[in-house]
């Protein structure tokens, strides 16, 4: 799915094109405006097609549903434990901190229009309260800047997670697998009582 408006707009309008002028509909009413005795219209008649112009920019609107986005909702709360990264000097350090000996860290790759990601998102906030010890770094991929710091730690599909422990990455959960997420993340960060 294009993310660029300018993209966006123009593959809108090349579909939009192609599908106005050969739709019955547009033949119709062409037809209709001809005169008192219509004529049918010279453009091909195809199969009746649903898509309108309401149902394309629908389909290529940024959130189509126009509903709470729950990865990166303002009005709820955040927990301290987990840093919003903004740009790829800030995935740098987080990365830097992951590889720290003494550094617990979860590094969560999203994207604001991943579904997955936001059924994964509440989990991940109730989960990070359970460990607050726990650093969890939240990086959006399509933040500007950060694609080559992206293939250099091979993401290719969100939600994808991290688990480092002890200067090493000790886990990868690609998906949003909340059972294998939660086991994983108790499994390597739980405080021995």
């Amino acid at each position: 799915m294009a993310t660029n408006p300018a993209v966006r707009s123009s593959l809108l309008r090349s579909l939009l094109r192609r599908r106005v002028f050969s739709s019955p509909v547009r033949a119709f009413s062409i037809s209709l405006n001809s005169g008192p005795k219509a004529t049918p219209s010279s453009q091909p008649t195809t199969p009746f097609s649903p898509f309108t112009a309401s149902a394309a920019s629908f389909l290529f609107s940024r959130n189509p549903f126009h509903s709470r986005n729950f990865s990166s909702d303002p009005d709820s709360h955040i927990p301290e434990n987990i840093v919003v990264i903004k740009c790829e000097e800030d995935l740098n350090n987080a990365f830097r901190k992951a590889e720290d000996e003494s550094s617990q860290v979860i590094l969560y790759f999203t994207a604001e229009w991943c579904g997955p990601c936001r059924f994964l998102w509440p989990s991940l906030k109730g989960m990070s309260k359970d460990l607050s010890h726990v650093t969890v770094y939240k990086i959006d991929i399509d933040q500007e800047g950060i694609g080559q710091s992206l293939s250099k730690l091979n993401i290719n599909s969100v939600p994808t997670l991290h688990f480092f422990a002890n200067g090493k990455r000790v886990a990868e959960v690609i998906g949003a697998d909340v059972g294998k997420i939660k086991n994983n993340a108790y499994r390597f960060y739980a405080k021995e009582s």
